[in-house]
């Protein structure tokens, strides 16, 4: 019988085999709507007044770079499973001249190298639902930021509206599997995004999750009628 692979070894492989086309997808299939809700969250981390700043699931480093740029004085550390991201992240770091702004390393978001609330804010864009045991994870970021530091979290959901929904299920998945698979060549990778996206919490289910993971005043934004949330939280 074949040993069933863990599910963060299967999204380390799997992220590793998309990287170089993976900012090129993103922006192609989102329409570039992505753009949008990365700067909106970078509005609400600079309003919180963080300067020690987490980016865990940085990726190829979108987020950690718009701080960067976006918030005066912020210093970002980003975390990632995948090696070839992060390759792909040290490119974009380096020619934007951000390599004293942004660190960029290797880790798990359930067991980080870091200290005790060394942070002033974690972030998480498209990471969460990756992640194979999403408690341990929260009660881990709650552990790394400081007292009275925030979360904030990017992350889609399933639209409520019926025929939002049914658009966007349509697009999800039938269409995005397709230009994925067919620029990426793996296929697969674009049709788990929908299918991980239909298998996380609800946005209020979430909230509850956070909640009892060490935060407290959770409150979330829905981004273009409900596709995408954004969650911030305060560290109780």
């Amino acid at each position: 019988m074949k040993e069933v692979q863990p599910k963060t070894e299967r999204v380390k492989e799997m992220f590793d085999h998309i990287a170089p086309t993976y900012d090129r997808l993103n922006h192609i299939l989102s329409l570039s709507i992505d753009k949008l809700w990365r700067r909106r969250v970078v509005r609400n981390v600079r309003r919180l007044g963080a300067k020690r700043i987490l980016d865990v699931a940085t990726g190829t480093a979108d987020l950690a770079i718009a701080m960067a740029r976006k918030i005066e004085g912020s210093m970002i550390c980003g975390v990632d499973l995948s090696p070839q991201m992060l390759e792909v992240a040290r490119t974009k770091v380096t020619k934007q001249g951000l390599e004293e702004r942004i660190t960029l390393m290797e880790g798990n978001a359930e067991q980080l190298e870091l200290n005790s609330e060394s942070v002033d804010a974690v972030t998480i864009a498209f990471g969460i639902r990756n992640f194979e045991n999403k408690e341990a994870c929260l009660r881990e970021l709650a552990r790394v930021i400081r007292r009275d530091g925030h979360l904030v979290i990017l992350e889609f959901s399933n639209p409520t509206n019926p025929v939002i929904g049914y658009l966007y299920r349509l697009y999800s998945h039938k269409i995005l599997p397709w230009i994925g698979g067919l620029i990426s060549k793996n296929r697969s990778a674009y049709e788990y995004l929908p299918a991980s996206v239909d298998s996380f919490p609800n946005p209020q289910a979430f909230c509850s999750v956070i909640e009892q993971c060490g935060f407290k005043s959770v409150k979330r934004l829905s981004q273009s009628f409900g596709i995408a949330q954004i969650y911030i939280a305060k560290k109780d």
